[in-house]
């Protein structure tokens, strides 16, 4: 019976996966260089995205340089010019996937032009997109 024990206590011992120490981390900090200050790391202006409806779709100004028109019927060919027009202005501007985009859309753009516009935009690689958030006007009406 001993012989069992012992043979069962190998087996679960060659058995178990050994876990590595939950307060290790592998990282690797920079070396100080005493001529060189540390400068903080700044993000970027982000790169502007204003949409504008239109009769047939809605208009897609990129930066102060492209701008787009999609179709609300047939899309696809302006989603395209889209994705290349955004390019073009990324490498214009050097910037990098990593950088903030802000879209900045009128009131009146229809709900799928803007969800598609969004998606293409994450697509390319664009992870940092925000909306700018505006106040619709008020209408006052004093007496």
């Amino acid at each position: 019976m001993i012989d069992l024990i012992f043979l069962l206590l190998i087996f679960f011992i060659l058995a178990v996966r050994w876990r590595p120490q939950e307060n290790f981390l592998p990282l690797q900090l920079p070396t100080a260089n005493a001529g060189t200050a540390v400068q903080p790391t700044v993000k970027p202006e982000p790169m502007s995205i204003q949409i504008t409806p239109t009769n047939a779709g809605c208009r897609v100004q990129i930066g102060a340089s492209y701008a787009v028109n999609i179709l609300s019927q047939s899309p696809e060919q302006g989603l395209a010019s889209l994705m290349e027009r955004t390019r073009q202005c990324l490498l214009e501007q050097k910037r990098y996937a990593t950088d903030p985009v802000e879209i900045i859309c009128a009131g009146k753009v229809k709900w799928e032009n803007l969800a598609r516009i969004y998606n293409v935009l994450y697509g390319m690689g664009l992870t940092d997109i925000t909306f700018q958030m505006t106040e619709p006007p008020k209408n006052d009406k004093s007496d």
